[in-house]
């Protein structure tokens, strides 16, 4: 006769087993609006994962759910650390509000105001001050400028790498506005490098290798790159500095053996820019990355340093976005995976799935499992290093086999956790991945290193 804690642990793989989703439901799964648009499937799934949604209350802004708002933060985070830890950028934050003045020096008040929001305190109407109109920030680049600009700077400071992750308002036409791919509320991964003439080409090359380390080696996506250059009007300079930059643009795109393409007249109304798309799972191209060569805003800002001669020179800004629109990046990445998120942004990391849901010691050793992953480890205090992970007990009083179902189907959870009678006498849990049946019988704190594995693996 078969002990209890034997009956449990073939229960569990019997379990595991019987109700792992066939290839049918797998494939009908990962073919979820296949021939619907981006943002049609990204609504769809954002509405069953609970990740986020748009209400006429705020016409073109994202109300994140907690699960929307963690692979948001996990993305954010993720860029951040790439850009001040790995390339040198000082991480700064500007205000939200400017007064007209300072967009109309930085020259978007009188090439961009259609596109910006302008903002008049109720107080500032009443009384009639027409003085203090401001405008919600589109960009940061003239808040980054003023940042240069507080002190006397060397040649010594420079290349000097400004990074900021604010949200940006653009007034988009209510036409316009799709899911999280066209928002008038959003976020960019937006950076500034200040830098002297023989800098350009080191610094756009490192923006070029940052641009490919995301998107070849971390999300494995293929890009290409087109160079936008002078508008036909609307712009600021002479066309000879434009000449000069978008020569440089191409120079170093050829040294880098990198094909590109020429879309002539689409640059920003400052400098010409190379633009990164990629393609979608439906053959439509999205704008993601930007390097953009600009002459103007530190001519406009009359931004200095001091040279090795001592002599007041101006320097260069190179704009340089990766993600470009966070959200809309995140809507890429939805659709790419249809809601098969990779582990390391994956909202429902681990499902915990006691088999007797009605028994207390069932339920507590559930508890002691969630409580370690979710906090980081046993510390009173929560570390920086610390590792902490999207757990969360299925206790629903349903068949375990149906739970685990519903756990790989519906809720794409990355791993299971399952509790027996054997699981909760030896102080462990049967763990085993969205993929495999394998189980391993596995401590709190094995299963906490295995899930730190993933997360730095980035599938």
């Amino acid at each position: 006769m078969l002990s209890s804690h034997r009956k449990s642990s073939l229960l569990i793989k019997r379990l595991c087993s019987n109700h792992k989703p066939t290839p049918e439901a797998i494939k009908t799964v990962r073919n979820l609006g296949a021939t619907d648009t981006t943002n049609k499937l990204t609504t769809s799934l954002g509405n069953q994962q609970e990740l986020f949604f748009i209400d006429g209350v705020s016409k073109g802004s994202i109300f994140f759910q907690s699960n929307g708002k963690h692979i948001f933060e996990t993305l954010k985070n993720f860029i951040t650390a790439q850009s001040v830890y790995k390339y040198g950028f000082q991480q700064v934050e500007t205000p939200l509000l400017y007064k007209k003045e300072l967009w109309e020096k930085s020259g978007h008040w009188g090439n961009y105001k259609s596109e910006m929001f302008k903002v008049q305190g109720y107080r500032q109407i009443e009384q009639g001050d027409a003085n203090e109109t401001f405008s919600l920030k589109p960009m940061n680049c003239p808040g980054h400028a003023m940042i240069f600009k507080k002190k006397l700077r060397s040649y010594q400071d420079l290349p000097l790498r400004l990074f900021e992750n604010s949200p940006l308002h653009r007034n988009e036409l209510a036409g316009a506005l799709m899911g999280l791919t066209r928002l008038r509320k959003f976020h960019q991964d937006d950076g500034h490098i200040f830098c002297r003439q023989n800098q350009i080409e080191s610094e756009l090359k490192g923006c070029l290798e940052f641009l490919d380390l995301i998107y070849t080696k971390v999300f494995k996506f293929d890009y290409e790159l087109e160079i936008s250059t002078r508008p036909e009007e609307n712009y600021l300079g002479e066309i000879s500095e434009w000449e000069v930059a978008e020569s440089a643009l191409k120079k170093i795109l050829d040294s880098m053996n990198k094909p590109y393409t020429i879309n002539k007249g689409d640059g920003a109304f400052y400098g010409p820019k190379i633009d990164c798309k990629i393609t979608d799972n439906n053959g439509k191209k999205h704008q993601v990355a930007t390097i953009q060569l600009d002459f103007q805003l530190p001519k406009n800002f009359e931004l200095e340093y001091i040279n090795e001669a001592g002599k007041a020179e101006k320097p260069i800004m190179i704009h340089r976005a990766i993600f470009g629109s966070i959200e809309r990046f995140m809507a890429i990445l939805l659709d790419h995976h249809k809601g098969d998120w990779p582990f390391w942004l994956n909202p429902k990391q681990l499902a915990i799935l006691p088999i007797k849901v009605k028994e207390p010691e069932f339920i507590e050793h559930a508890k002691k499992l969630n409580d370690f992953l979710i906090k980081g480890g046993n510390g009173e205090l929560v570390k920086k290093s610390d590792y902490h992970f999207r757990s969360y007990i299925d206790s629903k009083d349903v068949r375990v086999g149906g739970r685990i179902r519903d756990n790989i189907v519906n809720q794409r959870a990355g791993f299971l956790a399952i509790i027996g009678e054997q699981e909760i006498a030896e102080n462990k849990y049967s763990f085993r991945s969205r993929q495999s049946r394998d189980l391993q019988l596995l401590t709190k704190e094995e299963i906490y290193e295995q899930l730190k594995k993933a997360e730095d693996s980035f599938e």
